[in-house]
């Protein structure tokens, strides 16, 4: 009996799932997040975009069409030696859960790809190793994960971040914001639109096509999952307009920015450079509140950022440094209060969270980040009140948006990227 009952238990424990996870060097546990996310602390400047011949490639989606591939992810290893770094891709859903597409499904190689381009920096502050690496081509549109893990484990994760592969399938009309007058229309944008699918043949698209919306390369206020508002399959077309407040985009504001491309001239709103102790003690311009003000306008990168060194020319001289950040406020708020911007993933985690300073009366943050132009806006995580509570928001703001079009497909089973469009609300 204790015989029978002892294989019982290792048949059972034998059936227990292996999740993918490791352990960082503090013990910490590592799991795979199918989002943007760097799961070490020393993994800083992580962009994926697709690579041009100027800096303003920087700035641009990680999105990519069939046929035309250009994708490169680069990082910085705040180490002095090179690691061994190697990258592999999940298929993901539209909603960005694991599609259950083996490798050689969307794959036309063994998926693991060696990272071998790397730099060493040159006389800074500190060191650090620059990685880079050109994704490779897959086969299918569709929503895709890039993971990169240390050596041969590949629960040692060290980056995962989200990219878009589009095949141009349908076409898009937009039409102007139908918004009445009132407190919603002083606040919000309102995207409408007409997809047609007369150059591919849907079947079912009132239930297998989903729309995406994301606005400003955004994560964390993205509208998934929205199904059209009219079908018109006779002329083979799919109308999107969205009356609700809950189904429009906040305009939000102008975000903040500043320029720190030199650290020896450094440029607008930044307030001291103290040189005392290496790496540089950067104290940006104390910021106040914009709520209640009416709308302005000046020139931003709508939340991104841009890598550049000044100082020397060349890239792999740029230095990091310790920007601290001071948000005046005559008490503390009902909630927390968070940087945010394409530099921390637009995630509300503890390493952006400000602390209230009462004599000072202000709330304070720093944050370690390479030589360059940074946009950041404050976000209110409260029970009470809105995110944009220290911003305001209007919809005159000018904002980039782009609109993903999936299908479900029966064969493959899996959510294709069969159209894409992108355009600017309210540009200048």
């Amino acid at each position: 009996m204790k015989k029978w009952c002892l294989i019982l238990l290792l048949a059972v424990i034998g059936c227990v799932p292996l999740t993918q996870t490791s352990s960082t060097g503090s013990g910490e546990s590592k799991v795979l997040t199918l989002s943007d996310l760097t799961y070490e602390p020393q993994i800083k400047t992580v962009r994926l975009y697709p690579e041009g011949s100027d800096a303003i490639t920087q700035l641009l989606p990680a999105v990519t069409r069939m046929g035309n591939w250009s994708l490169r992810l680069e990082f910085d290893d705040l180490h002095d030696q090179r690691d061994s770094y190697y990258a592999r891709i999940v298929h993901c859903n539209q909603d960005w859960t694991k599609s259950s597409l083996s490798d050689l499904d969307f794959l036309p190689q063994f998926n693991e790809f060696s990272i071998l381009d790397f730099d060493f920096s040159l006389d800074t502050h500190i060191p650090y190793v620059h990685y880079s690496l050109k994704l490779p081509a897959v086969k299918l549109p569709g929503n895709y994960v890039l993971v990169v893990y240390r050596g041969s484990d590949r629960n040692d994760i060290i980056i995962s971040k989200r990219f878009m592969v589009y095949d141009s399938r349908v076409t898009f009309s937009r039409e102007e914001n139908l918004v009445g007058a009132g407190s919603v229309a002083n606040v919000n944008q309102q995207i409408n639109f007409t997809v047609n699918y007369k150059n591919v043949d849907l079947l079912n698209p009132q239930e297998n096509v989903n729309i995406t919306i994301r606005q400003n390369q955004r994560w964390d206020n993205l509208m998934s999952g929205i199904k059209p508002s009219f079908l018109r399959d006779n002329i083979h077309e799919l109308e999107y307009r969205f009356f609700d407040p809950g189904k429009m985009f906040l305009g939000n504001n102008q975000f903040r920015w500043f320029d720190l491309k030199s650290l020896n001239y450094p440029g607008r709103n930044v307030l001291s450079v103290d040189k005392t102790q290496k790496p540089f003690q950067v104290f940006i311009q104390p910021d106040a509140t914009r709520k209640g003000e009416p709308y302005a306008y000046n020139p931003d990168l709508n939340g991104n950022f841009q890598n550049d060194n000044y100082d020397y020319r060349n890239p792999i001289s740029a230095n990091y440094a310790y920007i601290h950040f001071a948000l005046r406020s005559p008490q503390p708020v009902d909630g927390n209060v968070y940087l945010s911007g394409a530099f921390t993933n637009w995630s509300l985690s503890p390493e952006y969270q400000m602390t209230y300073d009462a004599i000072k009366k202000e709330y304070t943050a720093t944050a370690f980040l390479r030589q360059g132009y940074y946009d950041y806006q404050y976000v209110v995580k409260s029970p009470t009140l809105p995110p944009y509570y220290f911003e305001g928001s209007h919809f005159e703001t000018e904002n980039s948006y782009e609109i993903f079009v999936y299908y479900r497909a029966f064969q493959p089973q899996a959510d294709l990227l069969v159209g894409y469009s992108k355009f600017v609300m309210n540009p200048r």
